[in-house]
């Protein structure tokens, strides 16, 4: 038996290292702030990833206490797993929290948790629960994810699926908390801070973009879909520039084998613009101004539902089904021909559109976090089965 402190958790140490990390993890970081009699919140950055993360911090106002700034060019997966065991050792042995708290299914989430169970930290995991039952697929995310559910001691599971997930893998009923997920409080959280001060960003976005006409906003960075993938992609994202009445904006992933096909075959297409990858707050003022969405992104499936964006997603699986159970996305794959039927469906049949627009978001409302402080809170004396 583990059992948690028979006193409030004093210290709970949030760890994340890219952008999609900091993003679902920084109104968690704004929730748990607001005990301080009840909880000591720390982050510590391992910055896998490092420019894009450090804006989400500074748009939220995040402080980070520990940095172990491990991005490295030429970066692997085995070295930068042993490099965060490593350099998490210190931290946990400086800050030595009762909880570690780590977000989804990064490579910072799985070693993470493992350096945490190694220091006799409970782990929760936020985000919790989400399979394709694939472990190829998306790699190495799916295997991430459930190593460090094994790990865990406290799941936050953003839907009743992700329970039922969970159940299924015999993690006992009473280590689950179903929430809702945190993306969803980041984007309302983050829209009212757009709406208070517009960013320079998104002045500088407005002054670079035509937007009189609808747009279509499209990101793509799998690493399962490089190559044909990629190609087929750019050439269906052709097709629709010549038949759309629209403005395609595709904000082009850094890495190589995405901007190597994309400027090849886009780059001289009029009304497809091809534009830096945007900071958060930019970002979701462009999904927020857009009429559809065609990603292969995570995270855009469970935004965009809230602000009433159909979304077509570009990969054959999903760790986010309830969404297309919802009808709120619909999966094309990188096959051409659908990506361009379903693109020109949406936009042009206005019933079939109004339809997918209006449907309920399964991903939340925008509590998620002050659920999971109210977890903390009010659930500190009760015992955890190893």
């Amino acid at each position: 038996m583990l059992t948690a402190p028979t006193s409030y958790p004093r210290k709970v140490l949030l760890v994340f290292g890219t952008r999609p990390e900091a993003i679902k993890m920084a109104p968690l970081y704004l929730e748990l702030s607001k005990h301080p009699d009840e909880i000591e919140v720390a982050v510590c950055l391992t910055a896998q990833h490092r420019e894009m993360l450090d804006q989400v911090i500074r748009f939220f106002g995040i402080p980070a206490r520990y940095d172990l700034n491990l991005m490295k060019p030429g970066q692997n997966l085995h070295n930068l797993t042993a490099a965060i065991i490593e350099g998490m050792k210190p931290v946990l042995e400086d800050f030595r929290p009762d909880y570690v708290f780590v977000h989804g299914d990064t490579t910072t989430s799985m070693a993470a948790a493992l350096a945490a169970f190694y220091s006799g930290a409970k782990v929760g995991h936020v985000e919790a629960g989400l399979r394709t039952f694939n472990k190829q697929s998306p790699f190495p995310e799916e295997m991430n994810r459930s190593i460090t559910g094994r790990i865990a001691d406290i799941h936050f599971a953003p839907t009743q699926q992700s329970r039922e997930n969970l159940l299924r893998e015999d993690i006992a009923e009473q280590h689950i908390v179903v929430t809702g997920n945190t993306v969803i409080d980041a984007l309302q959280h983050g829209l009212r801070l757009i709406e208070e001060a517009e960013p320079e960003s998104v002045r500088l976005l407005k002054q670079q973009l035509p937007m009189h006409r609808d747009v279509i906003l499209v990101t793509g960075h799998r690493r399962e879909n490089f190559g044909e993938g990629f190609l087929s992609i750019c050439r269906a994202l052709k097709r629709i520039a010549e038949h759309a009445d629209a403005e395609i904006v595709y904000p082009v992933h850094l890495n190589p084998n995405v901007q190597g096909p994309v400027y090849e075959l886009l780059s001289d297409v009029s009304n497809i613009h091809l534009i830096d990858p945007q900071p958060y707050e930019s970002f979701i003022w462009l999904m927020n101004k857009s009429r559809l969405i065609i990603t292969d992104s995570g995270g855009v499936q469970e935004e965009a539902p809230s602000l009433g964006k159909p979304v077509l997603v570009m990969r054959d699986t999903t760790e986010r089904p309830e969404a297309v159970s919802a009808g709120t996305v619909i999966l094309v794959g990188t096959d051409e021909n659908r990506i361009v039927k379903e693109t020109l469906d949406l936009l042009y049949d206005t019933e079939r559109y109004d339809r997918m627009a209006r449907l309920h978001n399964p991903y939340g409302d925008g509590k998620a976090t002050k659920r999971i402080a109210q977890f903390l809170l009010t659930n500190h004396k009760h015992e955890y089965v190893s």
